[in-house]
């Protein structure tokens, strides 16, 4: 009978870790099918075929593991009862998964390793678009049938039947792209019938405007006088504004022991960037309003992610989305119209406020540092979204008419 063993490969990926195979021997013959994962050397223990409980999802692989260890057994005993010699590769033949050959199946598990990676707002907006998908084909499609004509149909689709944005037609086409990459990254796809790149489907992003708050109405929005809940969302708005727009997932991960010197030492979560901020004056009055709740120098300075297991990614993520939704209902209905804001107003217009104003006073080199982008060409081309005084002026030389 073949002898089954769960292993990991000697060579590792590009992300320098090690492919979890099935290993199947039949006369010193042997053949491996690729599980779908990947680990680093020290979480694996080769004697046990085990995942060391270094791994944060240990639990959940073991038993993967030892299903797929019972399945490979049943499949090779019930083909050795049927036949008088077979092969590692027959036995392979038998229990390899039929995933990786069409489209949805391999979607679930690109689906699976964002939620197991912790990217909530990834898994939230790439799973809808993927159901879109599959009420659109109305069945399973191999991945060779999916030609570029077909995701031209799909994304006009989107657009004329769902009525989505033209921005929204393109997104759905990424995460077709990001299941056709994951599935070859896997090795399950072959490189010849990728439909994405030159000569073949085109991914272009139609240009948006991003519009900001203008310094008369940041202003009112300091000065309105707002009760508990709406004055906490307005505290927020305004931090991130101080800040050169920091994203609200890192405002509301901020500790008491981030402030020292009177200098802000953060690491940007998107890219782990670390650096430092010399603390405004009024951002400075905004952290005096939580004092009164510090506990020690490790507590949270914002109560949004108190009690979340920040190890937990999904869960923090998640945790994020929410409260950040809920603090724009509270920017939108309430602190808006108080201030005389006509606006859409929500925690990312903060990021787009400090943008709008700091494109023609401050060098992209600075940006690029406030910002902690790894390439100023992202500087360069997030700042293009607000270059409106150049045109602005140049069309006023032409009309003859003084610039404001």
């Amino acid at each position: 009978m073949a002898h089954v063993k769960i292993v990991l490969r000697k060579k590792q990926n590009k992300e320098g870790k090690y492919p979890l195979t099935l290993r199947i021997t039949k006369d010193r013959k042997a053949s491996f099918i690729h599980l779908g994962y990947n680990l680093d050397i020290e979480d694996w223990d080769e004697d046990k075929q085990r995942v060391k409980k270094s791994h944060p999802n240990s639990a959940r692989l073991n038993n993967y593991i030892l299903k797929k260890l019972s399945e490979a057994n049943d499949q090779s005993l019930e083909l050795e009862t049927q036949k008088s010699y077979v092969s590692s590769q027959a036995v392979k033949q038998k229990i390899k998964p039929s995933v990786g050959s069409t489209f949805f199946p391999q979607a679930e598990l690109y689906l699976q390793r964002l939620k197991e990676a912790g990217k909530y707002n990834q898994y939230t907006a790439d799973k809808p678009r993927i159901n879109h998908f599959k009420a659109f084909i109305k069945q399973d499609i191999a991945f060779q049938d999916i030609s570029v004509a077909l995701l031209e149909r799909f994304q006009s689709h989107v657009k004329n039947d769902l009525k989505l944005s033209e921005r929204s037609a393109v997104n759905h086409i990424v995460v077709m792209r990001s299941v056709f990459s994951f599935a070859r990254k896997e090795g399950v796809l072959d490189e010849k019938i990728y439909p994405f790149g030159k000569g073949k489907m085109k991914i272009v992003f139609p240009e948006t405007s991003k519009i900001g708050l203008n310094p008369e109405e940041i202003a009112r929005l300091e000065n309105v006088e707002l009760t508990d809940t709406p004055n906490h969302a307005r505290n927020l708005f305004l931090f991130s504004y101080y800040f050169a727009g920091m994203r609200i997932s890192d405002v509301l991960r901020l500790r008491w022991s981030d402030f020292q010197n009177d200098r802000l030492f953060y690491s940007m979560g998107k890219n782990q960037k670390a650096g430092s901020l010399k603390i405004p004056d009024k951002a400075t009055a905004i952290i005096k309003q939580y004092e009164v709740f510090k506990e020690n120098k490790d507590d949270l300075v914002f109560p949004e992610l108190k009690g979340v297991d920040f190890d937990d990614k999904f869960i923090t993520q998640r945790t994020i989305a929410f409260k950040t939704s809920a603090l724009d209902k509270f920017l939108n209905k309430q602190v808006a119209p108080a201030a005389g804001i006509d606006k859409k107003l929500t925690m990312h217009i903060a990021r787009h406020s400090f943008a709008q104003m700091a494109n023609e006073q401050i060098p992209v080199q600075i940006l690029q540092k406030l910002y902690r982008h790894s390439s100023i060409l992202t500087t360069m081309g997030y700042q293009s979204n607000f270059t409106t005084q150049q045109a602005d002026d140049a069309l006023a030389k032409v009309l003859g008419v003084k610039p404001e």
